[in-house]
């Protein structure tokens, strides 16, 4: 798809009539009117989304994402690209948080290789080399326009194949050295915003790293203000190829009528994105937890989205977004489950 192509995807529309015949479900059943809480909110969503009364979360597709950045010369990290691949190759091998989470769930699982500075060999890893990274956004735009198109279409390539599989949930992961900082320079031009309002520290870098973080985000702000106007150049200009790669991804999920669980700041930015290109593709996407990735509440907070979870955790790789999984099928399992009042001969 071309890049404007992406500007008129349609988006499923929610079906109404199974959220009420939801809502009727959840008034029958044997607990006094909204005493399970959001949970009770999950399961009439969920019904919504998948066109059915009763709901499930059994069968999930997880898919990581995973590219360098040019950025990471400006030596934003405080780890070297080589992690890139090395984290690529034990997702592969079943040694990541991800991975092990993966396999709790029964999902379905697979890594995507956009383009890393090492080279990967692995069986399992699925090779969608756009390049070796993006550009350094310090100096030009992060991604030409056909590598913005490649990006896009991947994602969506992803969430077709798990259609294809019957997935109900979907949830998109990354991996990439210095992603953070492209997530946050993104938001700085989203939001109108300067470096030292949006870098964090990312993997573990110093405040004076944070510092420095900020100052190259305003270096990539100067030099592509005058572009920064729509919401697929603000990407191509300040982005990645898995982060463009997560955006198509939400798009076509949308599109598609899979319902999204959103992982941290860096998909959660993503998610930003989708939404400014379709408003309407928000309807599908569940945030699954809150980050302290600097920031992450306060687009949290702009979006006028309540996370599912907030454990402290800052992982990144999609691992917030299944752990909040869990609470998704304890929705489904009372909603589905519990008796009514009639069948329990329980007075209202």
């Amino acid at each position: 798809m071309k890049v404007n192509d992406w500007l008129d995807l349609s988006v499923q529309p929610i079906n109404l009539h199974y959220k009420e015949r939801a809502l009727k479900r959840q008034a029958q059943l044997t607990k006094p009117a909204g005493s399970l809480g959001r949970l009770e909110v999950m399961a009439v969503r969920l019904a919504g989304l998948q066109a059915v009364e009763c709901p499930s979360c059994e069968r999930v597709g997880i898919t990581i994402f995973a590219a360098d950045h040019g950025v990471a010369k400006q030596k934003v990290s405080a780890y070297p690209q080589e992690v890139t691949t090395q984290m690529i190759l034990n997702f592969a091998s079943g040694g990541a948080a991800i991975s092990v989470l993966a396999t709790q769930l029964g999902a379905d699982f697979e890594v995507i290789n956009l383009g890393t500075v090492t080279p990967v060999d692995h069986p399992d890893v699925v090779c969608n080399v756009i390049a070796s990274s993006s550009a350094d956004f310090t100096e030009t735009a992060a991604m030409t326009v056909s590598q913005l198109e490649s990006a896009l279409g991947i994602g969506a390539d992803a969430v077709i194949r798990a259609q294809n599989n019957g997935v109900e949930l979907f949830i998109a992961g990354e991996m990439g050295i210095a992603n953070t900082t492209a997530a946050s320079a993104l938001m700085a031009a989203f939001l109108n915003l300067k470096g030292a309002d949006v870098a964090g520290a990312g993997t573990g870098v110093s405040d004076q790293g944070i510092q420095h973080k900020a100052e190259v985000i305003d270096r990539a702000l100067i030099l592509h203000g005058p572009h920064l106007t729509a919401p697929l150049e603000v990407l191509r200009r300040l982005g990645g190829f898995e982060i463009a790669a997560m955006v198509g991804a939400y798009l076509m999920a949308a599109n598609r009528g899979i319902a999204i669980v959103v992982d941290g700041f860096i998909s959660t930015v993503a998610a930003y994105i989708a939404i400014q290109i379709n408003h309407q593709c928000k309807e599908w996407m569940i945030f699954g937890h809150c980050s302290p990735e600097a920031f992450h509440q306060y687009i949290l907070d702009q979006l006028e989205v309540e996370p599912l979870l907030n454990l402290g955790m800052r992982l990144g790789e999609g691992s917030g977004a299944a752990v909040a999984v869990n609470l998704l099928r304890t929705a489904c399992e009372l909603h589905r489950n519990m008796a009514t009042f009639a069948d329990a001969g329980v007075s209202q």
